[in-house]
């Protein structure tokens, strides 16, 4: 064991991952257009929610955020029509959050727009350095204990429904293909 070689790729690390969030986040929000890569990815929060049970709270905990940080999502995407929210009649102290018509269609339009983000950035990645590197992220993201709540479900790879998946994904899958012929 090298304990200074440890605490070198530590902090290098710590230091990468943060700018490399950054620089996600900026070019993500470019290239979405209409709506941030945050406010994209409280969407599964919203659509996967039980009935009655999609909140600002329930964004928060999935996106492992401040409350406050989900409210101003939540708000954002209200203003363009998005989103709408009504109190609850589960509990007086919340807000239901639901989708709107105009809501859907803006997020399948920035749906495609992400699929073609992801096939760009990871597109000198192989399958297996994928895999790995969502394994070395969710054990990382595990320091304190706690797994992950948006990838609980997701954390086994799961053969039998990937052909439904990829046929929602076709911008995906056409860039992917396209990298991956390129490179043999």
């Amino acid at each position: 064991m090298n304990i200074a070689k440890d605490l070198f790729f530590a902090q290098q690390i710590i230091a990468t991952l943060f700018s490399t969030t950054n620089k996600l986040q900026m070019e993500g929000d470019k290239h979405l257009q209409d709506i941030t890569i945050r406010q994209m990815l409280a969407i599964p929060a919203l659509i996967h929610a039980p009935e009655g049970k999609a909140t600002i709270n329930s964004v928060a905990r999935q996106m492992e955020t401040s409350k406050q940080s989900a409210k101003q999502i939540v708000e954002a995407l209200t203003k363009k029509n998005y989103l709408s929210v009504a109190p609850s009649e589960l509990d007086k102290r919340a807000v239901d959050v639901k989708i709107t018509a105009e809501g859907e269609k803006a997020f399948m339009v920035c749906s495609e727009r992400a699929d073609e983000f992801s096939a760009n950035i990871f597109r000198d990645f192989t399958t297996e350095e994928l895999e790995i590197f969502c394994e070395l992220l969710q054990k990382l993201h595990g320091f304190d204990g706690a797994e992950q709540e948006s990838l609980a479900a997701h954390i086994n790879y799961n053969t039998a429904n990937s052909d439904e998946i990829l046929k929602h994904h076709s911008k995906f899958v056409k860039l992917r293909t396209t990298y991956q012929e390129k490179e043999h």
